[in-house]
């Protein structure tokens, strides 16, 4: 009987690229937080999952002749992040803020990997039939 490896992963492998994408955003953020009117940028986790698992995944190509990037190329909407106090250079980067985001996106990242390497070593563990 053949394995759907899609459906015995879940959604996994989808939060862990929304989580990737996140640090970059996240990352961004933090690099350009002494860059005059630089505005932070961030997404709505939640919300890009939903859109994710309900298979709404919206692909990202340049150009018609592009290869299309399959399910792991989720691009979730961008939102500018409301300052609680903007600076007078006109930057949105809320030094703390981003440093807590960051931290709190990084450890939901190995959270994820931690499941997702445990459905494959029981996936792993269902094929030898151990």
């Amino acid at each position: 009987m053949p394995i759907d490896i899609d459906s015995a992963l879940g959604s996994l492998p989808a939060a862990l690229a929304l989580r990737a994408r996140r640090t970059e955003l996240l990352a961004a953020n933090l690099a350009n937080a002494d860059t005059p009117h630089y505005k932070a940028r961030d997404f709505d986790f939640r919300a890009a999952m939903d859109q994710a698992s309900q298979g709404r995944v919206v692909l990202a190509a340049t150009e018609p002749g592009h290869i299309q990037p399959s399910a792991g190329g989720i691009d979730p909407e961008v939102h500018y992040r409301v300052p609680l106090q903007p600076s007078l250079d006109g930057n949105t980067v809320d030094l703390p803020v981003e440093q807590a985001k960051f931290a709190e996106n990084a450890l939901r990242y190995q959270a994820t990997l931690t499941f997702l390497n445990g459905r494959i070593k029981g996936l792993l563990t269902a094929i030898k039939g151990e």
